[in-house]
């Protein structure tokens, strides 16, 4: 269900996730009040105002754990490909350094890579998946570098760059692919969306006079925490949905290679 929100447009999640449970919710005090009496909700009401603030607090606590634990994993997506497309920048540069079919070799490579990497491994991130032939593709860097680096540049300091570059792009894409699974493990997805049920559930036994006026600050409860879950849910899989991290700094290192 978390899989299949995450691949929706924003509105289509929102209107599952957020509308949806709050129509319920507002839906629960009129269902409540047929079978509980009025007199009987509101003489609980003082003692279960004390267990439901302390519910709440918990809750509300555990859900900024959560929204703070995904911004940090998005924002550290983002940074890593700008950490790769860097890398790639640097590497092209340094290329420049190497005369002859070896440079151009490596920089053919490593053009080949960036494409497959835009055009290949970002779809398959959106499922989860990494892509083969940009694995293959990132070999034949390593095997253009390899080969410009036998002979008498074998030991020389462009030489030793390059390969710590590339092992940076390396190490980056890594951390993007196992980004691209999501941070938020099962176990915290049922606490999260089982804290919401019961912190709405423990609302609907308080007694109002006005019915109207208790249905609708059930529904806005209901918005206010299921709006938070959406950020979650949006933003667990970083290279999955409506937001999620673009290839633009990759396809811009990608420009300075063609031209």
């Amino acid at each position: 269900m978390i899989v299949y929100l995450t691949s929706q447009p924003l509105w289509v999640s929102g209107l599952i996730l957020v509308g949806l449970t709050t129509f319920v919710s507002m839906c629960g005090p009129p269902l409540v009040r047929r079978y509980i009496a009025l007199d009987k909700l509101t003489a609980n009401n003082e003692v279960a105002g004390f267990k439901f603030a302390t519910v709440g607090v918990l809750y509300a606590v555990f859900l900024a754990f959560a929204i703070i634990l995904v911004w940090q994993k998005y924002s550290d997506a983002d940074s890593t490909v700008a950490k790769e497309a860097g890398a790639a920048a640097t590497i092209y540069h340094l290329s420049q350094g190497i005369p002859g079919a070896p440079g151009a070799a490596l920089r053919t490579s490593l053009s080949n890579y960036l494409k497959l990497v835009v055009s290949d491994e970002w779809p398959a991130m959106e499922h989860g998946h990494y892509s083969k032939p940009t694995s293959q593709a990132l070999e034949s860097v390593y095997s253009a570098l390899l080969t410009a680096a036998s002979g008498e540049q074998r030991d020389s300091a462009l030489i030793s760059e390059l390969f710590y570059q590339l092992d940076v792009l390396t190490q980056a894409r890594r951390a993007r692919l196992l980004a691209a699974e999501g941070v938020v493990p099962g176990i915290v997805w049922i606490v999260l969306f089982g804290g919401a049920a019961v912190t709405i559930t423990f609302a609907l036994f308080f007694g109002a006079k006005n019915l109207r006026a208790q249905s609708i600050m059930m529904g806005l409860l209901s918005a206010l925490i299921f709006a938070e879950l959406l950020i979650v849910v949006a933003i667990d899989h970083p290279f999955t949905g409506t937001v999620k991290v673009e290839p633009e700094a990759l396809t811009d290192v990608l420009k300075d290679l063609v031209d």
